[in-house]
């Protein structure tokens, strides 16, 4: 592939240079130029390279970001399936690259996707929401392609060891990755076989007695390197900062990619993640008493008895063939096969106590057991084209799906008293859980087509639009009604960059919103699904060769039928919502690379000018107005082999409307404003052995993990992790 250039460029290589030196420019230069003129000087002296203009538009190259050291991403296609640079992409992208997530030890996704500004609303220890920009963010891919959340929530552990990295496109994407949600797409990208052998054999020890080890072998099987293979296997076990939690995961991955001519590579896959945690919680803690006044707990407290669990397993089997058919043509087609169990018994504390006697809490036991079983594809074709004397791009292609959902719930110890809440320890005896009281069994289709272009209208302007249209359908029943639904929408896009120099351009981007829902309201009717258009423009800059890029964006988002969750159903052992009509305004700012070699930084800031509903009024006020985060490591050149860092989270207040005391008044949970602070030191004791430490939440700061649901917990307090890593 060949890296995009705007404008003219000269270069001249003189002959002086180290054998070492020119030989590393001969292999650059076939992925800067699409066609090189060169001469040599009569005197033999001078290797002169002839002036080219490139008026074309040319993708990047691939990216790998393991053992790039490098926390900026050199492209990627997460917003138009074209490669575009982060300065070519209409809208807000950052990453969270591998060197990242090995240097603060990101091993799960709650952890990294937090380290990048997106809101991690941990409603209970194995359940978590996802927020950006102030609207759910239910926009997953894997590899590019769409991964649908049939509940919006993600249940268990994610983790990361599997990836070479996680791009975040902020605002709609509607495009090529549907439906199309305003907030953010998340796209997990996996680590490949490469030509050279390489292995990876780590092992840390941290705080709550937590053990972790973990392998990575990659490499040619054949002596031509056309057959190549990678296994990575994880394990994690220990206690935590939870009184009887006790998180425990495996995890294998195995992908062989096959060149089977010179132009077409065959890759397919299977991996494997089981999460076996012990003492989860369930729907969290009471936050008030009856009298609206805070309820103080111990960091640790955890009303789950020992006896609960809540296992799964997520299972995915894909297959991939690409193609190279000459002058930039390339064809891809990917068929991916997910199966997600979950299997929990589960015992909710709810309700208020009374402040005198600490009386009030009640029992709801579930045993819960779903199953997800989702057949994905896609097929697109890619490449350039001539149009008025300038060379343009084009993506088209359909990706479809098909989500089948089955799942029981068994309620028991339904409305029984519980002890004062200060006495309250989860001793509760295990219910039979002997009657089925509730099931869904339904069946989500989605077929979509999409074309997207990059046109070169001129040296500096580019424009990107494209359409997508999706059919979306559904059968079967949830909660005793009817899961049927069959819509039909088109959602246009286009975005526009201008380049003001070598260094600085200016963009913008409109898209519309379609997405079908699957909450159900109190009276168990699907939500209305969400429509409304986004619309972002700004700037982006980009320095040292790329190494260092950074954008600045002011956003507005209308969407109508928000999903706001409302309550929970005791008597029919479901949570309810509400559709919320909202328009988000605010700008945001990143900056990610190379600040002076050595020195890498990741950094972003967002803050809401306003997020109302239809009324105008202030909605969804769980989501902090701002919010900032930072990650940084500087390589010390007085110690060779040392790297420190540190990174730090910060947001504003937040609270919520909890209902009204026993004296009238409205009682509120808030939570203040609070920055978490991390630390890390590393060593290279040789080329082949490191030795590092991560401290988290240095300062020991104590707050609450979210304000999403009525209830919620405590963070972890400060801990730290001692790892020993060994690379070939």
């Amino acid at each position: 592939m060949k890296t995009m250039y705007h404008s003219e460029h000269r270069v001249r290589l003189r002959a002086t240079c180290s054998p070492r030196v020119l030989a590393m420019a001969l292999c650059v230069l076939p992925l800067a130029w699409p066609v090189v003129a060169a001469e040599v000087d009569e005197d033999g002296d001078a290797l002169v390279l002839q002036p080219i203009s490139v008026t074309g538009v040319n993708r990047a190259p691939p990216v790998v970001t393991e053992q790039s050291d490098s926390y900026t991403l050199g492209s990627s296609g997460t917003a138009t399936k074209l490669d575009l640079t982060p300065r070519q992409t209409p809208q807000t992208i950052t990453s969270v690259n591998r060197q990242q997530l090995d240097d603060f030890k990101l091993g799960n996704a709650n952890d990294a996707l937090q380290a990048a500004g997106i809101g991690v609303q941990r409603v209970e220890t194995d359940r978590t929401y996802f927020t950006a920009r102030g609207l759910d963010v239910n926009n997953f891919q894997i590899d590019g392609i769409g991964v649908p959340f049939s509940s919006e929530e993600q249940m268990g552990d994610i983790d990361t060891f599997l990836y070479d990295r996680i791009e975040i496109l902020k605002g709609a994407n509607g495009l090529t990755s549907n439906p199309g949600n305003p907030s953010a797409t998340i796209n997990f990208v996996r680590k490949r076989p490469t030509r050279e052998t390489q292995a990876q054999l780590g092992f840390s020890y941290g705080s709550w007695q937590t053990r972790r080890l973990e392998a990575d072998v990659s490499g040619s099987l054949n002596d031509s390197g056309t057959l190549r293979g990678r296994a990575i296997v994880a394990g994690q076990e220990g206690n935590s900062y939870l009184d009887r939690y006790q998180p425990s995961k495996t995890l294998f991955s195995g992908i062989l990619e096959a060149d089977l001519t010179d132009s077409s590579t065959a890759t397919i896959g299977y991996s494997k993640q089981r999460n076996r945690p012990e003492g989860i919680m369930w729907s969290a803690l009471s936050l008030y008493y009856t009298n609206g006044s805070k309820v103080h707990y111990d960091r640790s407290h955890n009303t789950a008895p020992d006896w609960s669990y809540w296992d799964t397993d997520d299972e995915q089997t894909f297959a991939e063939l690409k193609t190279d058919w000459g002058g930039g043509w390339q064809t891809q087609v990917t068929l991916n096969y997910r199966e997600i169990g979950s299997d929990a018994e589960m015992l909710m504390a709810g309700g208020v106590p009374d402040a005198t006697t600490g009386l009030g809490l009640y029992t709801y036991g579930s045993k819960f057991d779903r199953t997800e079983r989702q057949l994905l594809g896609d097929a697109s074709v890619k490449g350039p084209f001539e149009l008025f004397g300038r060379t343009h791009e084009v993506v088209l292609g359909s990706n479809w799906s098909r989500t089948r959902a089955h799942w029981t719930s068994s309620d028991d110890a339904i409305v029984q008293s519980l002890p004062p809440v200060w006495d309250y320890d989860g001793d509760y005896p295990r219910p039979d859980f002997a009657n089925v009281t509730s099931w869904a069994d339904y069946t989500v289709y989605r077929r979509s087509y999409y074309v997207a272009g990059h046109f070169s209208l001129s040296d500096q302007l580019k424009l990107i639009t494209g359409v997508n249209h999706t059919n979306l359908k559904s059968s079967g029943e949830r909660v005793g009604e009817g899961h049927q639904y069959d819509k039909n929408k088109s959602t246009p896009y286009v975005g526009l960059t201008y380049d003001l120099n070598d260094n600085y351009s200016l963009y913008t981007s409109y898209t519309e919103i379609f997405s079908p829902q699957y909450q159900v309201d109190r009276n168990h009717a699907l939500l209305e699904p969400i429509e409304g258009n986004s619309i972002e423009g700004g700037i982006k800059g980009e320095w040292f060769d790329r190494r260092l890029n950074a954008s600045f964006a002011l956003f507005r988002t209308k969407q109508d039928n928000t999903p706001e969750y409302a309550g929970f159903d005791a008597a029919e052992g479901f949570s309810y919502y509400q559709g919320v009509d909202t328009k988000v305004e605010g700008f945001e700012m990143t900056v990610a690379g190379q600040l002076t070699p050595g020195w890498e930084a990741s950094a972003g800031l967002t803050h809401l000018f306003s997020l109302r509903d239809g009324d105008g009024s202030s909605t969804r006020t769980f989501i902090p107005q701002n919010t900032l985060y930072l990650a940084t490591t500087y390589r010390v050149p007085q110690v060779q082999g040392l790297k420190v860092g540190g990174s730090v989270n910060w947001q504003s207040e937040i609270f919520r409307e909890q209902g009204t005391s026993t004296t009238g008044e409205t009682i509120v949970s808030r939570q203040g404003s609070y920055a978490v602070v991390n630390a890390l030191a590393s060593y290279d004791i040789d080329p082949h052995f490191n030795v590092s430490l991560n401290v988290n939440n240095l300062f020991d700061r104590k707050y609450l993990t979210s304000l999403y649901w009525a209830q919620s917990y405590y963070a972890p307090s400060r801990n730290a992790t001692l790892s020993l890593t060994w690379k070939y």
